[in-house]
């Protein structure tokens, strides 16, 4: 499959086609927000974001910015050729409760230790997310847990197609 055309960044946008591979964690200054089941589950100003060419960035989350009870040990795993061994979460808020909607690297690889104690959760099972006070949208395709805001452009990976990228 040919690598798609990138959307050329307007002023105070980034293309995801300049993150690099292997990726790259960066802190974030903007306040992030999680809300499920009409609470807020999860608020900090402590996040870091991962950056991997065509996937919008992934948020973590200080596993202490969430409210007790929110995050529950699911089953499962998974690993990244990255970050090495996954753990999942079921996240709850109010009433609802969202299987296997979080993640994190309890013992990341070599370059990834800043992941330890933080949480990635999938945008599309909450009921909103936000990065500095904007609504993301989940990345497509619901297998990778990037979050879309204004300030990034793609294509992005998950789309239809985009398995070869």
């Amino acid at each position: 499959m040919r690598r798609p055309v990138p959307i050329i960044p307007a002023p105070g946008q980034e293309s995801v086609w300049d993150y690099p591979r292997p990726p790259r964690v960066e802190p974030v200054a903007e306040r992030v927000t999680i809300r499920l089941g009409g609470a807020l589950i999860a608020d900090t100003r402590d996040a870091v974001r991962v950056l991997e060419t065509s996937h919008p960035p992934v948020y973590y989350l200080p596993l202490a910015d969430f409210v007790p009870g929110a995050l529950v040990d699911a089953p499962g795993s998974s690993f990244c050729e990255f970050k090495g061994a996954a753990r999942y979460f079921d996240v709850r808020g109010g009433e609802t409760v969202r299987e296997g909607a979080a993640w994190n690297y309890p013992h990341p690889s070599s370059g990834f230790e800043s992941l330890t104690e933080r949480i990635a959760v999938y945008a599309g099972p909450m009921d909103e997310c936000t990065v500095g006070g904007e609504v993301v949208v989940p990345q497509p395709g619901g297998f990778y847990g990037g979050w879309v805001t204004s300030s990034v452009v793609g294509p992005f990976k998950g789309v239809p197609g985009s398995l070869g990228w």
